[in-house]
């Protein structure tokens, strides 16, 4: 029984890590030929809500 539960168990993470793998991957490909110009759409709106916030956090102390 141990070993069912064991086969079980890496049949389980092989199956959930191939498919985020290949679904980051297919991401990254869709993104890359077919984004087009809007490509950082999201990047640069993020860029100009921030313009002019003043820096939090992440100072030596």
């Amino acid at each position: 029984m141990g070993d069912y539960i064991m086969d079980l168990t890496i049949v389980t993470v092989l199956v959930v890590g191939i498919t985020a793998t290949i679904g980051v991957i297919t991401n990254g490909i869709g993104i890359k030929f077919f984004g087009g110009k809007n490509r950082s759409e999201f990047v640069d709106q993020s860029a100009r809500m921030q313009t002019g916030w003043k820096n939090v956090g992440g100072g030596k102390k």
